[in-house]
């Protein structure tokens, strides 16, 4: 059975009286912090909607550069992905995520997948203290709450508009916020005549090389700063500088 806040929450929601759903659901489910992502284009990518407090923000970008953790699980796998001690998670599952989410101060993650059968649409993310496991009642609140986002999203078409008690809900790649990802996956497929996927790949891979977010190093792709046209000696600055 849901907690009391828990309900209370979920009644707003369903109201569209929330101002701030992330700030309430993270209060009702005593974490440390809460986003939600839509998953957009082709490419399914993850797209923030909204989160709290703005380390949950760094965390999904940082997920997003990367291309590995607990949220990109939960999706490939449909299951709910619960480490919320990430000290315990062994080093191969992640090698480049965990150091940088110590980084940050994130200490334990919990995603839910956002979803019907075979169909994702997005994916729920709780920041947790690391200190103690997630309770029964923290995982059934969290499934709650899971749901309702799902049936709310669904029935809204997850397109265009706003609905309510979750915000805006992005309709096109030109209001998107990772919208300049999607523009210069596309100019690097092209310059390396690579696919799609592979294109992101050389994306994040230079992002991270180069410790910038993969949002920046986009946009100096589309700014034309930056080409991946040279394939053995790596990105370039069309100024003369390297990339």
């Amino acid at each position: 059975m849901i907690s009391d806040g828990m309900a209370d929450v979920l009644r707003s929601l369903r109201l569209g009286e929330v101002e701030d759903p992330a700030r309430l659901c993270a209060r009702a489910l005593g974490a440390e912090g809460v986003a939600l992502s839509l998953l957009v284009g082709a490419d399914r990518t993850a797209e923030p909607l909204w989160h709290y407090p703005e380390l949950s923000a760094r965390f999904e970008e940082l997920q997003f550069t990367l291309g590995e953790g607990p949220g990109p699980d939960a999706v490939r796998s449909g299951s709910p992905v619960l480490e919320p001690d990430l000290a315990w998670v062994r080093a191969e599952r992640w090698p480049v995520l965990l150091p940088a989410a110590r980084g940050l101060g994130v200490h334990g993650v919990c995603c839910f997948p956002l979803g019907i059968g075979a169909i994702r649409i997005g994916v729920l993310t709780v920041l947790c203290d690391g200190g103690r496991r997630l309770s029964q009642q923290q995982f059934t609140d969290a499934t709650a709450l899971t749901a309702v986002l799902t049936g709310a999203l669904l029935d809204g078409d997850g397109r265009g508009g706003g609905v309510p008690g979750l915000g805006v809900v992005p309709e096109s790649p030109s209001v998107l916020r990772r919208a300049v990802v999607h523009q210069a996956t596309g100019m690097v497929s092209v310059q390396l005549e690579v696919s799609i996927q592979e294109a992101l790949l050389r994306l994040r891979a230079y992002a991270y090389s180069s410790e910038r977010p993969l949002r920046d190093i986009a946009a100096d792709v589309v700014a034309r700063r930056l080409r991946f046209d040279d394939d053995v000696s790596g990105p370039y600055s069309p100024d003369g500088g390297k990339g």
